[in-house]
């Protein structure tokens, strides 16, 4: 069975958005875009668990 990454690189992307948003920018664009990454790390993270949920 091929494994998925899939959610890790949602998961990964988000939180490089984060770090990023957070050192470049200021105000409500810092909160946009910091927001934006922790949405994906969420994201990415409950596709992972309904990925281990469906198997089972």
């Amino acid at each position: 069975m091929k494994k998925d990454n899939t959610s890790m690189l949602v998961g990964g992307l988000g939180l490089l958005v984060t770090g990023v948003g957070a050192a470049l920018f200021r105000g409500k664009a810092k909160a946009g875009v910091v927001g934006f990454g922790l949405a994906h790390v969420i994201l990415g993270g409950l596709d992972m668990v309904r990925q281990k949920i469906s198997r089972s």
